[in-house]
């Protein structure tokens, strides 16, 4: 008998783990305290989803998914001994917290006489399988990519066929109350591996073949919606790159095909992400990049609630926020004006920023978050320099010409003529009155805080 422990792996198809069975299987979920106490509304209530379809598709199986609640390096030692188990096995992660939590479990089970099995299942190429010709981490995407593209990738693994799991009867699934959350604010979209393959086909269907040409323009929606499923492992990360090579190989031209690798690009980008994580676990709360002298950011609670509520007065910015608000879920180019607002214009740490995403987002995501955050701010690998500065402005008129994303979310802005909008930072309080009386005069003003951003960033290089 053998237990495998769910964590980031919440599918029975394409799961190395399960996959490496050879003998009859016990699923087992624990809801840790540890990883509940950084846990949000939002993520939480996708989990519980995705747990449900998990066990569901045991149960079609004729098996079942065991729950447990505690702490896990006491839990699966006796829960392997309730069910007669001599191994335990479970597919690796890579952040801080889950590599100390794994080790302990690791202990607890040796001492317990149980045998242990970590699988390599989150990424097509685990942290520190693509190094420099030196043998260290790289510091530069463009680099790692190349190596990333260029090793194989290996196929999906088939689910566990009925006759390999054992015969067991799994417990209510908790309720977001049981665990101490409330309700989130935002409408959560449903979880398990059937709505990702919907996603996902649906996406290489279409999308994918102009996802170069508008993946950066938030209301076409352009984009696959995976990341809820890819940070819960509800869908196998090979089972999504074989979907996109099949949709290269259906591609009409050389464009199509480039806008293929163009997704598939930004899975390289999560993988270099997560060894960024995996070398340094520090930059959870540190910053990656070392300054001579610290970082002297903005102490301003008004203005950091403003951007999180979206009463900025600069439309694109709040329409991000409040999309955050109403769908757990931003646009990805929009988290970059966000967070380049926040860091350069209102000058403020992201780490606020970093906190209020993992808050809010349903695919919050450590290592892909983080590494997000710490680019806008120039602080993290492979940053925006300093000096290259996002204008919200600008932004918005270049990547929603017609204000249509920002109509979608702002509402006090939609019966405005998008010029209006895209110049609402220059007009007098009498124009803003006229067009939109409820609608916030901008916080600040971007081109003075613009050249704040470069003297604090100046000073904490110890330019002269």
């Amino acid at each position: 008998m053998r237990l495998h422990w769910h964590r980031r792996d919440l599918r029975v198809a394409d799961n190395l783990g399960l996959a490496a069975a050879d003998e009859p299987i016990v699923p087992v979920f624990v809801f840790d305290p540890n990883v509940l106490d950084a846990g949000a509304p939002a993520r939480v209530s996708f989990m519980l989803d995705a747990l449900g379809a998990l066990r569901d598709a045991y149960r079609e199986r004729g098996g079942d998914l065991v729950v447990a609640r505690g702490d896990p390096v006491e839990l699966l030692a006796d829960l392997a001994a309730e069910y007669g188990a001599d191994t335990v096995t479970w597919n690796r992660d890579y952040s801080g917290l889950a590599r100390r939590r794994d080790a302990a479990v690791r202990r607890a089970l040796e001492d317990a006489g149980v045998d242990r099995v970590t699988v390599h299942d989150a990424v097509h190429h685990e942290p520190g399988a693509i190094t420099t010709n030196d043998g260290d981490p790289y510091k530069v995407f463009t680099y790692f990519s190349k190596k990333w593209h260029d090793r194989p990738k290996a196929d999906p693994a088939e689910p566990p066929a009925a006759e390999e799991l054992a015969d067991v009867t799994g417990d209510d699934l908790p309720t977001l109350d049981d665990l101490g959350f409330a309700e989130p604010e935002a409408d959560i979209p449903p979880a398990g591996t059937e709505p990702a393959r919907s996603l996902l086909s649906d996406f290489c269907e279409a999308d994918i073949y102009r996802y170069e040409e508008r993946r950066d323009y938030p209301a076409d929606d352009a984009t696959s919606r995976l990341s809820p499923h890819l940070k819960y492992g509800t869908i196998g990360i090979r089972e999504v790159y074989e979907e996109t090579e099949a949709a290269k190989l259906d591609a009409d031209d050389e464009s199509e095909r480039e806008s293929v690798f163009e997704f598939q690009d930004q899975l390289a980008w999560r993988e270099f992400y997560t060894q960024v994580l995996w070398d340094r676990p520090e930059v959870v709360t540190q910053n990656y990049k070392e300054y001579d002298n610290p970082i002297r950011w903005n102490d301003d609670p008004e203005g950091l609630q403003a951007w999180k509520d979206g009463e900025t007065g600069y439309p694109i910015v709040d329409a991000g926020m409040r999309q955050l608000r109403a769908e757990a879920y931003m646009h990805n180019r929009v988290r970059m004006i966000v967070a380049s607002f926040l860091t350069k214009d209102l000058l403020i740490d992201w780490r606020e920023g970093y906190d209020w995403f993992r808050e809010k987002l349903v695919d919050h995501d450590t290592a892909n978050d983080n590494g997000g955050w710490q680019w806008a701010a120039s602080t993290g690998t492979d940053a925006q320099p300093y000096f290259r500065i996002f204008n919200p402005m600008s932004q918005g008129e270049r990547y929603d010409p017609d204000a249509e994303y920002i109509k979608r979310y702002v509402p006090e802005l939609e019966g405005v003529p998008a010029e209006t909008i895209h110049s609402w930072h220059e007009l007098d309080i009498g124009t803003r009155n006229v067009h939109a009386p409820e609608y916030p005069a901008p916080v600040v003003d971007h081109s003075e805080r613009r050249e704040q951003a470069i003297e604090m960033f100046e000073t904490a290089r110890g330019d002269d």
